[in-house]
């Protein structure tokens, strides 16, 4: 499916320079543009590539003023990376969708299907569950009794959503995902640890994504609940009744522990490590490998463990690197002043 720039620049509302009947069929990282192919420019750091790039077409901020000839056409956009972004969308809602139950699939006589579905072999849908309009579930992926699924959702090959879970309209969960498995509940005796059964469910609100073997553990009672928008990278780890709230983003390997509360338009890097009930506020950023233990009020930009303010942070990893230099310096202080102390007796 072919576009042309004069059609591309319609829809993001772009400026045109170059040769407005371009056309592409494919999108391609900047470095490697081949004819017929969409880029875009966003970090001046790949600025060098733009006069040579074969793509046909590249997008570019407003203010960006090329220094030599480009033969690529340029639109020119607000903001390029967002451009490209809705781009992608446009390509992606673009393909053909799967529908229709395949002869393989488990659907349960008590189970309630919308219109326009796809259900995949071998995929699971149990007594009782609700699967919303254009939903898609693909092979192998389990939904347990009296768990409903929403529209629109796309849960791919070896997803398991437990029992009396909710996924709301829109939500994207990737492969290896588990929905509603127990929580980490287990009260010590003499003899061992006997299981506190987990009776509570998982909520998902409308368009969160969850990536691929990513862990949302069942409330004990209640619900863990992950508030719209939520976007949650792989290998992440929720247990019993946290709550996410909307808009917030984790990257790979983040952990958060029992009813913690973290609040909306949040940022985790990567590995990430959040005690259980304590309190993370709006619009918190936490940088990669920050240990938290204690409540975080709104705003905070914080890394480390425990975690200390950024400019904290660096002023104390720059003396940090130092400390092998100052242990010498101060030990060959120390021998002066014990020679200086030594004459002085004299």
């Amino acid at each position: 499916m072919e576009f042309s720039a004069k059609q591309i620049a319609s829809f993001i509302q772009g400026e045109i320079i170059g040769d407005e009947n371009a056309t592409v069929h494919t999108f391609a990282k900047i470095e490697e543009g081949i004819p017929g192919a969409i880029s875009f420019l966003s970090n001046p750091k790949y600025t060098s590539y733009i006069y040579d790039t074969q793509a046909s077409i590249v997008l570019v901020n407003k203010d960006f003023e090329p220094e030599q000839e480009i033969k690529a056409t340029l639109i020119k956009v607000d903001n390029a990376y967002e451009s490209l972004a809705k781009l992608l969308s446009l390509y992606e809602q673009s393909k053909p969708k799967k529908t229709g139950i395949h002869p393989l699939a488990y659907v349960d006589e008590q189970a309630k299907v919308g219109s326009d579905v796809y259900i995949g072999p071998f995929a699971y849908i149990g007594a009782g569950t609700v699967i919303g309009d254009q939903t898609q579930i693909y092979p192998h992926s389990y939904i347990g009794d009296h768990a409903k699924v929403g529209d629109g959702c796309v849960i791919y090959s070896g997803v398991n959503v437990y029992h009396d879970c909710r996924i709301g309209d829109r939500c994207v969960l990737h492969s290896g995902v588990v929905i509603g498995a127990d929580g980490f509940g287990f009260a010590p005796t003499p003899e061992g640890y006997d299981k506190i059964p987990q009776i509570g469910i998982v909520v998902l609100e409308d368009d969160v994504e969850i990536g691929a073997n990513t862990c949302i553990d069942r409330a004990t009672m209640g619900a863990t609940t992950i508030h719209k928008g939520v976007k949650l990278d792989n290998l992440i780890q929720i247990a019993h009744n946290v709550e996410i709230g909307a808009n917030t983003v984790m990257a790979s390997q983040v952990g958060i522990a029992g009813s913690a509360k973290v609040g909306e338009w949040c940022m985790f890097g990567g590995q990430v490590g959040i005690a259980g009930h304590i309190h993370i506020g709006n619009k918190v950023n936490l940088g990669a490998q920050s240990g938290v233990p204690g409540n975080i009020k709104d705003g905070s930009q914080l890394i480390g463990t425990p975690t200390m303010e950024l400019k904290s942070y660096f002023k104390a990893a720059a003396v940090y690197r130092k400390l092998p230099d100052m242990y010498l310096e101060m030990n060959a202080l120390r021998k002066e002043i014990e020679e200086l102390k030594r004459q002085i007796n004299k």
